[in-house]
Order: C-alpha cells, then structure tokens, then sequence
C-alpha cells in the first residue's frame, strides 16, 4: 500500500535526520495512510478507500456523497 491519501493526495514528506555529530542520513515522514470501507447508499455498495487522519476528517465532516463525487470530478475511478 503506498503512503498516499486519495481524497486529500497526501504523500510521503522527505529530508533529512541530523544526530548529534550533525552527521546527516535520509529519512521520510509518511502520513497515517488506513485502509477504510465506506458505504455508498446511492449505489447500494461499500467502496474502500486509502486514506488519512485528515481525510477521515473530511469524509465525516463533508459526508462520503459528496467526497467521492469530487473524487470522480478530478477523475480518479472509485
């Protein structure tokens, strides 16, 4: 599973760890990426979707109608 939200598109941070002798080494900061099935009444169908923290914010707050209308607007398959 890639660290890839679909309904906010966030995707891994990269730099680097400093230690404490300043030497530097690469690392990356992934989102909290879960694996979440919803319902879709008007389908009559349960879809799932990779999502993160911020995107199950969203998906409560907007409803899941309307996040996965938007998700099709900007052309990705559901």
């Amino acid at each position: 599973m890639s660290a890839h939200c679909q309904v906010t598109g966030r995707k891994p941070g990269f730099g680097k760890s400093v230690s404490h002798s300043h030497k530097r080494t690469g690392r990356r900061w992934n989102p909290n990426i879960q694996r979440k099935t919803y319902y879709l009444p008007s389908e009559d169908r349960r879809i799932t979707l990779t999502v993160s923290a911020k995107g199950i914010k969203t998906i409560d707050r907007d409803g899941i109608e309307a996040v996965v209308a938007r998700l099709r607007a900007r052309g990705d398959k559901i």
